[in-house]
């Protein structure tokens, strides 16, 4: 039997859905996920299609003790719903910043899913933060929505490279100050 590293990483509980570190029993539905198209092009770092691997190494990655991106799964059990609906990080920046990224599963779109956990891991401040950051590609409004909602201000267009895209991208980037 093989145990899993205890994550140094805490649990952020919502009415809804709880925000907890990925375990190694999520890959199943990240993969299958993160595989859709939709959720990869939406995203700069999520290939498409997914090559083998991909999803085992982004796991252990998120579990390491030297990670520089804390990532959680949005954890639905507690509603009746599944292990894992979509994932939330933070990626660590220099002078006390970081960077929010999200994904949900398609099938949670528009269900309010998405700002609950931007909020609630902008209230938790789980890396005691000064400025978060969020960047979304310019034709996804709907996650410039989300941001929006969660009191990010509109800082600037710039362009990301998509994976799944192959190709640069327009974005709008965001920002709240803790």
């Amino acid at each position: 039997m093989k145990l899993e590293a205890i994550i140094n990483q805490p649990v952020i509980e919502t009415e809804r859905f709880d925000l907890r570190p990925l375990r190694r029993s999520d890959m199943g539905l990240i993969e299958h996920y993160a595989g859709d198209e939709r959720v990869a092009r939406m995203t700069t770092s999520i290939p498409h299609p997914l090559p083998p691997g991909s999803i085992e190494a982004f796991v252990t990655r998120a579990m390491a003790e030297d990670r520089d991106e804390d990532v959680w799964a949005m954890d639905a059990t507690k509603d009746g719903g599944p292990e894992l609906i979509g994932v939330i990080s933070l990626k660590r920046l220099d002078r006390n910043q970081s960077e929010v990224g999200y994904w949900v599963a398609p099938l949670y779109w528009n269900t309010g899913i998405a700002s609950l956990a931007v909020e609630t891991l902008v209230q938790a401040n789980p890396l005691e933060n000064a400025t978060m950051f969020a960047s979304v590609f310019q034709d996804n409004p709907a996650s410039a929505r989300v941001l929006t909602h969660c009191g990010f201000e509109y800082l600037g267009d710039a362009e990301s490279f998509s994976v799944a895209r192959n190709a640069n991208v327009p974005t709008w980037t965001y920002s709240k100050k803790l």
